[in-house]
Parts: structure tokens; sequence; C-alpha cells
């Protein structure tokens, strides 16, 4: 590309494009750098964000088999250092949370009809923080409630 004053790439001599591409290379390796040294700077603030994180169910009623699915992953909102967020993120691909039926309290839908039941999930919070074993702390989760339905094993 020729400028009007017959100064271009192709005019400059090899030992000047060489100092512009090492010039490049040192300018691209240096914003690099900056980058990664503000990341780390923003991980050791106080952050806070939606994961969505993976959950089981476990020790469903005798006799009772769930209708229906129930979600595999909530969005949780969690508050803490940026280093414990991450690391939740990572983590939480391998170790799900427990949703126990015996320990947490369902309701039954008001409906005389239905056979729903339904969990409100503000109550899950606690488990929650327990399970996570991390700094961060779980101020919210969505959905706020959670409708699945029983029928009796066999039927």
């Amino acid at each position: 590309m020729d400028s009007k004053d017959g100064i271009g790439s192709k005019n400059l001599p090899k030992k000047e494009r060489a100092t512009i591409n090492t010039n490049v290379l040192v300018f691209a390796f240096f914003l690099f750098l900056s980058f990664v040294f503000w990341y780390l700077n923003s991980l050791g603030k106080e952050l806070e964000t939606d994961i969505r994180y993976p959950v089981k169910y476990a020790n469903l009623p005798k006799g009772r088999v769930l209708n229906g699915n129930l979600p595999s992953r909530l969005n949780l909102n969690l508050k803490g250092p940026g280093y414990s967020i991450l690391q939740l993120k990572v983590s939480g691909k391998t170790s799900p949370a427990l949703i126990d039926f015996s320990k947490i309290g369902y309701k039954r839908v008001t409906d005389k009809e239905s056979n729903g039941y339904y969990i409100l999930t503000s109550g899950l919070i606690p488990s929650f923080n327990k399970q996570l074993k991390s700094v961060c702390k779980v101020t919210s989760v969505k959905p706020d409630t959670i409708f699945f339905s029983f029928r009796q094993n066999g039927k």
C-alpha cells in the first residue's frame, strides 16, 4: 500500500520492516500481559453474578416416583470474591448440589384435584451455602418455585 509520498511497506528496507513487526509483537505481548493483570485484579474484588449450577434429587418418599422432570440445573445468584466464583464455575461441572426430599419442606398445591407439589427454592439457600463450601454466598435461586408431582411406584 503506497502512500502519496512514496513511503509504503514495500518501499521500506527489510531491516525497518523487521523492526515494525517486532514492535507489533512487543505491543501485543504487553497488551495481553495488561489484560491478565487487569483480570487477576478484578477477581480479587467482591462480585455478584448468576451461574447455572447442577442439582441432583435424593430420598424420594417411599413408594413414590417423580412424575415428570425436575430441572437438572438451577440459576444461583452468588456474591463473593471473584476467585471463589470462578472456582465454583469450574467445579460445578463435577459436583452437583443435592436436594434431599427427606429434609426439605415441599408443599401440596392447594387445588384439590391436583396431585402436584412445589418447593420454594428460597428455603434451599442455607443448604446450598453449606454444600458449596465456598466463601461465596448464595443470595437467591431461580426459578423461585419448582413444581412436580408424584405417582405411586409401579403405576
